[in-house]
């Protein structure tokens, strides 16, 4: 008979390794724009060893190829698949729109001023044009593909407010600003269940897209036990990824080429 692990031990061992790196970080980082640094590096470095290669994660700015620039966001989750190009201009990020799977802002620690602060970032990305091409696949040719949904949050060691508190500030967030999911590693990670489905009538992508925005309104939310707020933030950020999102659309290059007055074959 093979041998037996309790994967609940195991996960409670992996809590309580990455609480001790961000414990750490706030007992001896005393100045503020380096403790802001080392709390974002941790998220990237964590989520970054144990995401899939496909996915890159970096702090970074979002563009599109109407020149449109987003807020600089802590934590971008993006492809590089189909999306071949990436601009680092003296060490900061731009990243396509069409590349992007998830944006989170990463703050101390959960409050009503730190969501409503999330919720414009997240904006900022999501309101930017996204195009979309067809792409050659085991020899076929398919048409350009519906947008993808930009998965959005806030990323926390701690929350200075209650549950029920996070839940009614959450439920304020317009549209555009609205989170998918959030993680304050000593309370609970969280997602919410949203009503409402994208209309497939609408033809323009980016209409399409926009409209189901507008148009969801907040079901539920289901917040962790916070002893296994990392892990359950972890293995629903990869079920959004893997089985919701799947590949972002392919960027239609000839966009980005109008801007130097040049046709892509």
């Amino acid at each position: 008979m093979s041998e037996q692990i309790e994967l609940k031990d195991l996960f409670a061992g992996l809590q309580k390794q990455v609480e001790a790196r961000f414990s750490t970080n706030r007992k001896f980082i005393k100045h503020p724009g380096s403790k802001g640094d080392s709390l974002e590096n941790v998220w990237i470095s964590w989520l970054g060893e144990y995401l899939p290669n496909r996915y890159c994660i970096d702090k970074a700015f979002v563009i599109d190829s109407k020149g449109h620039l987003s807020q600089q966001l802590d934590l971008v989750i993006y492809d590089q698949h189909f999306t071949p190009f990436v601009f680092k201009q003296d060490g900061v990020m731009y990243i396509p729109a069409e590349g992007v799977y998830a944006v989170f802002e990463v703050k101390p620690e959960i409050s009503k001023e730190y969501i409503e602060y999330a919720g414009e970032k997240i904006k900022s990305v999501r309101q930017l044009y996204r195009t979309s091409t067809n792409i050659i696949d085991r020899g076929k040719s398919h048409d350009p593909r519906p947008l993808t949904k930009i998965i959005g949050g806030l990323l926390a060691i701690d929350s200075t407010i209650s549950i029920e508190t996070v839940e009614k500030h959450l439920n304020s967030l317009a549209e555009l600003q609205s989170f998918d999911m959030g993680c304050a590693v000593k309370t609970a990670s969280f997602y919410i269940e949203y009503e409402g489905k994208e209309d497939a009538q609408i033809k323009d992508c980016n209409e399409r897209i926009y409209s189901y925005y507008n148009a969801r309104r907040m079901r539920n939310i289901k917040f962790s036990k916070p002893e296994y707020s990392l892990v359950t933030f972890f293995l629903q950020l990869s079920r959004y990824l893997q089985q919701s999102i799947g590949s972002v659309a392919a960027i239609n290059l000839n966009a980005y080429a109008k801007s130097i007055k040049f046709d892509i074959d």
